[in-house]
């Protein structure tokens, strides 16, 4: 039996689905292990100066979402030519090798050499969801998605935390171990995935014309309601930015939260978040169906993030996460939708194009959302103005979900 009939068959199904939940943990873990040490690396090369630590923080940010724009579409449609399995391996080579390039960097360009690379190759997750999406039925794939999406939120709950011990050693201490275990990932995957796309099931050409911004938008209009459907992931991706934009420095100047609290309440976002993924989104799914599960995520974010602007108190935003988790149903539904509209061989430059617009959110949100709560926390601002990044962001949901119930 060849291997991707393997990757598509009960056993190897299994295996595959397997590796690939392995892979987006130890991605989401090693990427999480160098957050609490980047900046102050930065800051530590830019001679300790906060505003220029700063300046380049918001360098590394652009540019890595610049990288998500350009490369996720072109390693998407390199795997439906060549197979996935080779595109994840080479990924996952070239992740290690920038790791290790951040660890040996001498100065703020190899520093940003390394996370031009992590760009690169962090598009390969457009290639992991193509590939959950060869090795599941149509019907099963949102669960799939809302399981590997638990699979990054543990990581990214966990690797914080052990970034934070290991930079006790020294900064760059956690970027060798990042290294380290992405490419024992790699080892991993060389050794026991599959490819999951046969060669007859792939394209027969790569145009790479067609991967520019205006080629992705005409793959995408010549496709019943992908453009429409992407149009509404991208709105969500952006009011989704505001959290990781401004809730540090929100939580700390409305209410008086100390890092160690900060972190405490990432942590229980994240298990709550992890647990409504892989306990809600099959259930929610099968009962309702992919759009049901979107209007339910959006309605959640919505009302979660007005809660979140509203609270006076800290009481009352750790009273709203609960709802807010609900907001993890609408990617793994959209997934699903989407990928229930293509054949196999389109599936990877799909979720390139999908990694694109989210690559756009990235840049975009951190922006808007940065700049709309320096306003509001101003000194002359009054107290409840500082949760209108917050409540912008529930209106863009207010937004999705408008979109999402007229969904054909």
């Amino acid at each position: 039996m060849n291997t991707s009939a393997q990757a598509r068959g009960g056993h190897g199904s299994r295996a595959a689905f397997g590796f690939v939940f392995v892979t987006a943990l130890m991605n989401a873990v090693s990427f999480g292990i160098v957050l609490p040490v980047l900046p102050n690396l930065i800051k530590a090369f830019a001679g300790g100066d906060t505003s220029r630590a700063a300046q380049w923080s918001t360098l590394f940010s652009v540019v890595w979402g610049v990288m998500q724009f350009v490369c996720g579409p072109a390693m998407g449609a390199l795997s439906d030519r060549i197979g996935r399995r080779p595109v994840l391996l080479i990924s996952l080579v070239g992740l290690a090798a920038d790791f290790f390039i951040m660890a040996f960097a001498p100065n703020l360009m190899w520093l940003l050499a390394g996370r031009i690379v992590n760009g690169m190759t962090a598009a390969s997750f457009a290639t992991a969801n193509a590939y959950i999406a060869d090795v599941t039925a149509p019907d099963e794939r949102a669960r799939a998605f809302g399981r590997i999406g638990a699979a990054l939120s543990l990581g990214f709950l966990a690797g914080p935390a052990l970034g934070g011990l290991l930079a006790t050693a020294g900064l760059r201490v956690p970027f060798f171990v990042a290294g380290a275990l992405t490419a024992m990932n790699a080892l991993y995957g060389l050794l026991v995935l599959p490819e999951s796309l046969p060669v007859e099931r792939r394209t027969s050409h790569i145009d790479w014309g067609a991967l520019s911004p205006l080629g992705a938008l005409r793959f995408l209009g010549q496709r019943a309601g992908l453009l429409q459907l992407s149009l509404i992931g991208g709105l969500f991706s952006f009011a989704w930015m505001v959290g990781p934009s401004i809730f540090v420095l929100y939580g700390g100047y409305r209410y008086g939260w100390l890092p160690a609290t900060i972190g405490i309440v990432m942590m229980a976002s994240g298990l709550i978040g992890a647990v409504t993924q892989m306990n809600l989104v099959g259930p929610v799914v099968a009962r309702m169906g992919e759009r049901g599960a979107m209007l339910i995520g959006a309605a959640a974010a919505a009302v979660g993030y007005a809660c979140f602007g509203c609270a006076s108190a800290g009481w009352g935003y750790l009273a709203a996460i609960p709802v807010f988790a609900l907001h993890h149903l609408f990617m793994p539904g959209l997934q699903g939708l989407m990928t229930s509209r293509l054949g196999e061989s389109e599936q990877a430059r799909l979720q390139g194009v999908v990694q694109g617009v989210q690559g756009i959110a990235s840049i975009i949100g951190p922006l808007v959302f940065g700049l709309v709560f320096a306003w509001s926390s101003g000194a002359e601002s009054a107290a409840y103005e500082a949760g209108c990044a917050f409540f912008l962001a529930s209106g863009v949901m207010a937004l999705v979900f408008v979109l999402a119930a007229r969904i054909g």
